[in-house]
């Protein structure tokens, strides 16, 4: 019998260091992708659906840079507004933020040009979530990349997150921010190997090599997650839970149907 409380975190993920997480396809792709815009000092667009793994990725991109050359601003919540991108980019690179919201947008400009001018590190702005943002807060984005009469970025901007926003996006009203898009990706979700490696990856990471769910149990799981890795997490944790309450030394078919039926059912 298979000792629940370590593989289940396992399986669930946890916190894992970024060289620990899973490389399918997808998460190597805009991974790399990521790496590229920050590299080059562009404008991005990352994304996926909800569950995608979409922030998995970039941690994966940022593990991979040089902290002495790239200084990465991250905003995880882009309702606090402009105002509050601004104050996150002057506080992460040292300043203190004046109260004036136009004062603070030219603070946080002449910020993020410093760190190149004067640190020699290329910034990046990374904001999650970004399909909350409106027309005037992508608008003002891409005012704030002007810099050297348009001609030039000295910092990168990444936008995550839902597909919506590539379509809000090919709007008239954002067209001049969509042409300075260098990247824009789409994260496709895992195929059934690929689901199959993830669980068998986070599993031998708890220190389990010998099979653990039923390959009945894997195309299952796949089936019903749609291949969105978060998904797949939950249902095999819930699976693991359920085949443990059985007394049952693997995870089978019956058990990640049960676990899907009470899933779905507290939904």
């Amino acid at each position: 019998m298979f000792g629940l409380p370590g593989h289940a975190r396992a399986v669930a993920g946890g916190d894992l260091a970024a060289s620990m997480l899973h490389q399918h396809n997808s998460h190597r792709e805009a991974a790399a992708r990521i790496a590229w815009c920050i590299n080059n000092k562009a404008i991005g667009v990352v994304t996926g659906e909800v569950g995608a793994d979409k922030t998995v990725a970039l941690r994966g991109a940022v593990a991979s840079l040089d902290p002495a050359r790239f200084t990465v601003i991250y905003q995880p919540n882009p309702e606090v507004g402009m105002r509050g991108l601004y104050d996150r980019i002057v506080t992460s690179l040292g300043g203190t933020p004046k109260y004036q919201s136009a004062a603070l947008a030219a603070q946080a400009s002449a910020a993020l040009a410093a760190e190149v001018d004067e640190r020699g590190r290329t910034p990046a702005v990374v904001i999650d979530e970004s399909h909350l943002l409106d027309h005037h807060e992508l608008d003002a984005i891409r005012m704030l990349t002007n810099y050297d009469m348009d001609s030039t970025t000295p910092f990168a901007v990444l936008l995550i997150g839902q597909p919506t926003l590539r379509k809000r996006m090919k709007h008239g009203v954002l067209a001049a921010l969509d042409q300075r898009i260098s990247i824009s990706y789409q994260m496709p979700t895992m195929d059934k190997d690929e689901t199959a490696s993830y669980i068998k990856h986070h599993l031998t990471i708890a220190g389990r090599s010998d099979p653990l769910f039923s390959d009945d149990a894997v195309d299952l799981i796949h089936l019903t997650s749609r291949g969105l890795p978060r998904s797949v997490n939950n249902i095999a944790l819930q699976s693991l839970i359920a085949a443990f309450a059985d007394e049952k030394s693997i995870v089978d078919e019956s058990s990640t149907r049960l676990a899907i039926t009470e899933t779905h059912a507290t939904e």
